[in-house]
């Protein structure tokens, strides 16, 4: 049955061959691995968390002459001459963003989710360190500064305080962790989450700031299968007099489609936002930021603050996959990722695999291999990766092998879904999986060997093949 998807597919055919082929003729390592990575995509059961399919008209987008100029700045005021064009696709950006997420503002320019935090982080500086020491001292910039009063307020802003959620809990590498950048400008303490629950607990939350008096209180995660209260989390900020900053990269697609609502939703809680647009948004890889009125002045000076020159070819791709996400057939799509999520969690917790919490409620699951099969997380990691299975490994709370070998496999459904897996594929992907991992074993002490039988592997592979192919990836797209 041909669909409007199929169909803008296939129009996209020939103006892709063309420019493989032209590619070719310049660098024929760069086309053929182009076509190879779509069709390892095809051959796939994408399950990475933080990883999607932008659609042909976002993909498109990005290859094209708006990549050529110069525009640092922001709207309308540029240091360059020439941004009209630049300024058109920003706009848009910015405005199908506050749109979609009911936001006050939104600063587009961050090329990633790393540089959207890091924007994020600044603009707060900026605002609650650097402004109050400028009007006290009568200067109307940095410039204007003696020498010694940069040195303290550079010292001002090294020593205060972020807390967010540790690493094994689910947190994230930018919330304040020392080989991060974010680690180095804060002085910083993780919260984690109950021993027995594998949840927030609020209560010790609200202890631990009381006492730390963090200056930012990061709420987002990377690897935790639930939902969190943002309201608390504000009410906690406030308390304390903290400035409460949400990263969510990792649940902006289901912020947008309207399945995280009410205290779930970060945007009417928070002070600042940061996202990426890749991952459950399904668009181009990079970042942005929301605000509320306070900090808006300040975000905007994420160029020359932390930024260089935007990107204007991925700010426009950004535009058109916010204008994607404001369809309600995104909703629909949101809605289904957080229920496969569930499917998928039920079909392993039925095959006897412990997954961290117990099941999930977002569209990350986590499975703890140590206990359930004896693995460490890279031996399962690459043990699925034989059988076509595409994971990645993650530590889970208090993790007896560490950040680099880890207890733990993260799965996520944003891209499965995109490809129109339901509960009964998702039942059968869990299956895919525990057989696998029920036939791996470890090698002698190793944390990294294992041994999976070739027959198992073959049966997964076939078994895998069958289902995407009931689900192609980009049906119409010849190459």
């Amino acid at each position: 049955m041909t669909t409007p998807e199929t169909e803008i597919n296939a129009a996209f055919s020939p103006v892709y061959q063309q420019a493989l082929g032209l590619i070719e003729q310049i660098e024929p390592r760069v086309a053929a691995a182009t076509r190879q990575e779509l069709s390892d995509q095809r051959a796939s059961l994408k399950l990475i968390a933080s990883e999607n399919y932008a659609s042909l008209p976002v993909l498109a987008t990005m290859g094209t002459w708006l990549s050529d100029k110069y525009a640092e700045g922001t709207v309308d005021h540029r240091f360059y001459a020439g941004c009209r064009n630049i300024d058109t696709v920003e706009a848009a950006a910015a405005e199908h963003a506050e749109a979609l997420f009911g936001a006050h503002h939104a600063y587009v320019q961050p090329h990633s989710g790393i540089d959207a935090n890091l924007v994020a982080y600044w603009a707060i500086l900026s605002q609650r360190i650097e402004s109050p020491t400028l009007a006290r001292l009568g200067a109307k910039n940095l410039n204007d500064l003696s020498h010694d009063d940069w040195e303290a307020l550079r010292r001002e802003f090294n020593q205060q305080r972020v807390m967010g959620m540790s690493l094994d809990a689910g947190g994230h590498l930018t919330h304040g962790f020392r080989h991060n950048i974010s680690g180095k400008m804060f002085e910083q303490r993780s919260y984690g989450t109950d021993p027995e629950t594998g949840l927030i607990d609020y209560d010790a939350l609200r202890a631990s700031a009381r006492e730390y008096r963090p200056f930012i209180l990061v709420a987002g995660y990377s690897a935790y299968p639930r939902r969190v209260n943002f309201a608390t989390m504000r009410s906690i900020a406030d308390e304390v007099g903290a400035v409460l900053f949400v990263d969510m990269a990792h649940f902006a697609g289901l912020v947008a489609g309207k399945v995280f609502q009410g205290d779930e939703d970060p945007v009417p809680f928070a002070h600042v936002v940061a996202s990426t647009t890749h991952k459950s948004l399904r668009g181009p890889r990079g970042g942005f930021v929301l605000s509320t009125p306070e900090f808006d002045a300040a975000v905007d000076k994420g160029c020359p603050m932390v930024l260089g020159g935007p990107l204007g070819h991925v700010m426009a791709a950004k535009a058109v996959a916010f204008a994607e996400a404001r369809r309600p057939s995104f909703q629909t799509y949101a809605a289904n990722v957080a229920t496969n999520a569930k499917s998928l969690a039920e079909g392993l917790l039925r095959r006897g695999v412990r997954l961290v919490t117990g099941g999930t409620d977002n569209h990350i699951v986590l499975l703890d291999v140590a206990s359930s099969f004896g693995l460490t997380g890279r031996q399962a990691e690459n043990a699925l990766l034989d059988a076509g299975i595409v994971t990645n490994r993650n530590s889970i709370p208090r993790d007896p092998h560490g950040a680099w070998y880890t207890s733990g496999i993260r799965l996520g459904t944003p891209a499965l879904t995109s490809r129109g897996f339901g509960a009964a594929e998702f039942d059968e992907t869990a299956d895919l999986i525990a057989t696998v991992l029920r036939q791996t074993a470890a090698q002698g002490t190793s944390q990294a060997k294992y041994t999976t039988p070739a027959k198992v592997v073959d049966q997964v592979q076939s078994r895998a093949a069958d289902l995407l192919a009931k689900y192609p990836l980009y049906p119409g797209l010849e190459l």
